[in-house]
């Protein structure tokens, strides 16, 4: 081994040839998980289950801009040459909808049973940046408080994430702005930077660092390990986007009776798009579901979201009755209210709510629009 190359294996920077991918799915498989990975359904990128590389996206490119999405099939094999899909994460740890608890009526009696889940070693291959930062504020919400949530963290621990530094960025992507990408920087067990032969390969944990060794890879050269950086470079350089800098928080509080509120508000369909997609919208409703026989009623957990009529509801009438004063909650809840709870913004610069609003509203343009610029 040369002296660069052991330099490389210190740095815990590993060679795995695109054509031996195979290998880490079988690895993970072998150690008892099932692997998830971005596959092309209904003409979009989705995290779905796996057992063979030959099912993941190779050669297709992603197109985003406000209010659409596409992919295109290129003359290239990079399995990760694009942004991202609709979908981020979360629906593995904070499931759509499940049964937290049921209730059963026995002898006159009412009995109270947990409905814990129990969910499969899962490792997902292909996670980027922005959504393991979208985690972390996920396992804040969750777990950080005065009680961790039971069917998240169940889910939680049963992950092994696989990150993949992005390399394509999509014009809706602000990742660099927020500081959430489009490296990798934690939250991963196994990294890997996507090059035209290969991958450069690294631990982000004790458990990757033993998935890792079972592929008993050679180090990385110092040339691969620069070509991995500078695209990293690169894929920073080519977002434009960004949010408005300086007192963002302040400025938005201080502008709730700003016209654009109204403004945005007309093209608004309060269809809860922005926040189905968005990594970090936490909000739920919850409902009993008795049986046909009323014997049993499970108590639900389903997403919801700030735009729909009943969120708000208070003593049978909603505080925020129109679509204004939902977009006004959103927007501020999540570029503002959020420092006040968790210590940071709540959006991480993927850019899926602007890609996915149906009208192409754009969280950039309307919060500059609203806020302005430093000093204004």
């Amino acid at each position: 081994m040369t002296p660069t190359q052991e330099a490389s294996v210190a740095a815990g920077r590993f060679w795995l040839k695109r054509g031996q991918l195979q290998r880490l799915f079988d690895s993970l498989g072998q150690a008892g998980y099932r692997c998830v990975a971005p596959t092309v359904r209904d003409g979009a990128i989705q995290y779905l289950p796996v057992s063979d590389v030959t099912q993941l996206p190779a050669g297709v490119h992603d197109r985003q801009a406000p209010g659409s999405y596409r992919l295109d099939a290129v003359d290239d094999q990079r399995l990760f040459a694009w942004a991202n899909g609709p979908q981020a994460l979360k629906p593995l740890t904070f499931a759509p909808e499940e049964p937290l608890w049921r209730a059963r009526r026995s002898a006159g009696q009412l009995q109270f049973e947990p409905l814990d889940p129990v969910p499969e070693p899962t490792a997902v291959i292909g996670v980027r940046a922005c959504d393991l930062a979208a985690l972390r504020l996920q396992e804040v919400h969750f777990l950080d408080g005065l009680g961790a949530d039971v069917a998240f963290r169940a889910r939680r621990d049963a992950l092994l994430l696989v990150g993949i530094e992005c390399s394509h960025p999509a014009d809706t992507c602000f990742c660099a702005a927020t500081g959430d990408g489009p490296g990798l920087s934690g939250g991963f067990d196994v990294g890997l930077s996507e090059l035209d032969t290969g991958f450069v390969v690294w631990s982000g944990s004790a458990r990757g660092a033993a998935v890792v060794a079972t592929l008993a890879l050679p180090a990385a050269t110092p040339e691969q390990g620069q070509a991995a950086e500078q695209q990293r470079l690169d894929a920073a350089a080519a977002q434009t986007r960004s949010l408005p800098d300086g007192a963002l928080r302040e400025r938005l509080f201080d502008r709730l009776n700003h016209a654009g509120w109204d403004a945005v508000a007309a093209r608004c369909l309060a269809c809860g798009n922005c926040t189905a997609v968005c990594p970090t919208c936490f909000c739920a409703s919850y409902a009993a579901r008795p049986s046909l026989d009323g014997t049993t009623a499970e108590q639900v957990r389903a997403w919801d979201s700030c735009f729909s009529h009943g969120h708000s509801v208070l003593h049978g009438r909603p505080v925020r009755a129109d679509t204004c004063h939902r977009y006004r909650q959103w927007l501020t809840h999540k570029l503002a209210g959020w420092h006040d709870q968790y210590g940071r913004s709540g959006c991480v610069g993927c850019g899926r709510c602007i890609t996915w609003c149906p009208v192409g509203i754009d969280l950039t343009v309307e919060a500059a629009a609203i806020a302005g610029s430093r000093g204004s």
